[in-house]
């Protein structure tokens, strides 16, 4: 019994499995049919594709060699006409019938000029450009690039100024007469008489050919046989001396024919109904294997990603629960993700000092309002705080509902550690700058020493000479003649020796010394020093001082330095305005409101004061210069106050700015307070 029901198990499954191969047989012959039929066509194809895209590489090496090879014989001739000009044993009229003839023989050439060492135009084809600077900037910085390196360069294509074409590549010769630059020889090509000259017409009628940078920005094109295909294209670079070219072929010839009769047409399309149901079957499975392999490579990669990122991530729910963290927070806080994820505030990362700020922010998430950059303190799991930068932002799944916030946490614990190491060394440094301006303005009084010492000599030589011419005739010299010149002499010494005591009062430690002044001895005795500043600046100085001003009690040095720096500014904010501007003046007057006072103005036509600068003027080491140190106007303001007065600014109507400070005449009773130690001793 056994034997037969086995028997009759195997009977049935025998005959199903030969069915099988009854119907896989004729699928497995037609798809060897069906793919001989595909593969004969593309391989057909494929040779035919290989032949035609080899024949465009070759005839476009063809064709670029071409193009070297005439601009290479022009350079050659170019440089050949260059110098005979250098070598200056050349007529000028046979440079320009060289020149002439080598345009008629080269189509290709637009123009070809000649330039001086100033830019004017020596010889030229045409009559433009009239001068050297009429060029495209693309071509005045070849010639730049050119005359540095004493060597040819071609410029980046370029239309002439004003004009959209034609495209010109412009070939600049420097011309030097031994060491000295003597001008441009400028040959001018227009790319799309290189393309119509130098390109066959045979190839161009098949190929669609073009000239392009290295951007892939089309220059110029020629397509004689209509635009290309893109089926067959080539690029070859075009090396020429400062830029580099392409030269870009795309033929017209579309892909050769896949199916090249109707019949096998037809025997493919029976072929793959056949086969159509085994693909249903497949299909899905197929599919639904790729989306979990695609899924899986994205959880994969994200999790590297995230895994690999310095940057701390730190994802919350709307109600501020933490649902994500990344490795870099949790490294960063020294908390395990574990004890992290779903925690409510306050956070264990908060600082003590500072959890009234992270409240005011965690009410800020339950409002649905983040701020989305801020910097905060964080504290580790040891407890130490650590700054950190936070950037939020709303976290919003795939169908574009907000479901919580995102966060990137940043340690910036380096970064501050570099900023108060670069505040310190900006502090030495205008340490060091306050210790320098003494020496500078100490030089800058010694050069007034030469004009006395000048002056002496001249009259002692003078009175020298006089005495000598006078020797061999005793009882001739007259003394009366001699004193004039002696006066004037010791007037000089007496003047050399008052800037030699200004400049050592002003550097030693002292207490101020106040003594009557009139305002016009103050301003002159300090007009040559601000003449001084004002001939490096080409300024003139415009002086008007009221007649009948009071005296002032006051000490000297103090106010010559008020009215140094207030010049010195003045003079400064005139540096890039018109010449004819360039007007510094000074204004001595009663003042308006209190006539026993007296007013002095120092007027400049500069660019001004802005509001933003004008609040933080008179600050402490705040100076719009870059190598200032921000104290002289803070220095004048405490020199003035220190007399009494006051020190105000305005602006021009004309333009620029006005600085007045006012001093009590001598008739008032004021009494001075202790000055700035920076003030008395000279810092």
């Amino acid at each position: 019994m056994f034997s037969r029901k086995f028997r009759q198990k195997f009977n049935f499954v025998f005959p199903t499995r030969r069915q099988a191969w009854r119907w896989l047989l004729p699928i497995l012959l037609v798809f060897l049919f069906l793919s001989t039929l595909l593969w004969l066509p593309w391989q057909t194809q494929r040779m035919e594709a290989n032949e035609r895209q080899e024949q465009l590489i070759a005839d476009t090496l063809w064709v670029e060699q071409t193009i070297r090879f005439q601009l290479a014989r022009d350079e050659e001739t170019l440089h050949l006409i260059a110098a005979d000009i250098t070598a200056g044993d050349t007529p000028e009229q046979r440079v320009r019938d060289r020149i002439m003839a080598l345009m008629r023989n080269n189509h290709e050439l637009s123009r070809i000029a000649q330039f001086d060492a100033d830019g004017d135009l020596v010889i030229s084809t045409d009559d433009t450009p009239a001068s050297l600077s009429d060029l495209p900037p693309e071509s005045l910085a070849a010639a730049e690039d050119a005359r540095n390196a004493r060597s040819p360069h071609y410029s980046h294509p370029a239309p002439p100024r004003n004009m959209s074409s034609p495209m010109l590549l412009d070939y600049h010769v420097p011309l030097f007469k031994g060491d000295e630059y003597i001008g441009d020889l400028v040959a001018s090509y227009s790319l799309s008489s290189i393309l119509s000259e130098m390109v066959p017409w045979w190839f161009a009628q098949d190929n669609e050919i073009a000239i392009v940078d290295q951007d892939d920005v089309v220059l110029d094109r020629r397509a004689a046989g209509g635009p290309g295909r893109g089926v067959y294209t080539h690029h070859r670079p075009l090396e020429l001396d400062g830029i580099t070219l392409s030269l870009r072929t795309n033929s017209v010839k579309g892909e050769p024919k896949l199916l090249p009769s109707l019949l096998v047409g037809s025997v493919i399309a029976l072929s793959l109904g056949l086969l159509w149901s085994l693909y249903a079957l497949w299909r899905d499975i197929n599919r639904r294997l790729a989306a979990e392999g695609a899924l899986r490579q994205q959880v994969a990669f994200r999790t590297a990603m995230e895994n690999s990122l310095m940057t701390g991530l730190r994802a919350r729910d709307l109600n501020g629960r933490i649902t994500y963290v990344n490795p870099a927070f949790c490294e960063m806080v020294g908390i395990p993700a574990e004890k992290l994820v779903g925690k409510s505030p306050p956070m264990p990362y908060w600082a003590p000092e500072a959890m009234n700020e992270y409240q005011q922010r965690f009410s800020q998430v339950l409002a649905g309002r983040v701020t989305p950059q801020f910097e905060t303190v964080f504290q580790r799991s040891n407890g130490e705080r650590f700054p950190v930068l936070i950037f939020e932002s709303p976290l919003v799944d795939d169908t574009g509902k907000q479901t919580g916030w995102m966060g990137s946490i940043l340690d910036i614990s380096d970064r501050k550690q570099v900023e108060d190491l670069n505040r310190r060394q900006q502090e030495k440094l205008q340490a060091s700058a306050r210790l320098a301006t003494m020496g500078e303005i100490a030089s800058t009084l010694a050069h007034e020493l030469n004009q006395p010492l000048a002056a002496i000599s001249s009259y002692t030589t003078g009175a020298l000479n006089m005495i000598d011419s006078h020797a061999s005739k005793p009882g001739s010299l007259d003394l009366e003649i001699l004193k004039p010149a002696l006066e004037k002499a010791g007037i000089q010494a007496q003047r050399a020796g008052h800037i030699i005591r200004s400049v050592h009062t002003f550097v030693k430690r002292r207490e101020p010394s106040r003594e009557p002044i009139t305002v016009p001895e103050l301003i002159d005795s300090v007009i040559p020093l601000i003449e001084l500043q004002a001939h490096q600046f080409f300024v003139a100085i415009n002086t008007r001082i009221d007649s009948n001003l009071p005296s002032v009690l006051a000490d000297r040095v103090m106010l010559e330095q008020v009215l140094l720096n207030l010049t010195r500014n003045a003079i400064e904010a005139m540096h890039d305005v018109d010449p004819a501007r360039r007007i510094l003046r000074i204004v001595a007057e009663r003042d308006a409101a209190q006539p026993q006072n007296v007013v002095i103005s120092v007027i400049d036509n500069g660019y001004g004061i802005s509001s933003e600068v004008a609040e933080r003027l008179f600050s402490p080491f705040f100076s719009t210069k870059a190598e200032g140190m921000g104290m002289g106007l803070n220095i004048c303001r405490t020199a003035v106050e220190f007399h009494g007065g006051t020190l105000t600014h305005a602006g021009n109507p004309d333009g620029g700015t006005i600085f007045r400070f006012s001093l009590p005449g001598l008739g008032d009773t004021f009494v001075p307070s202790a000055p700035d130690s920076a003030i008395i001793n000279g810092n």
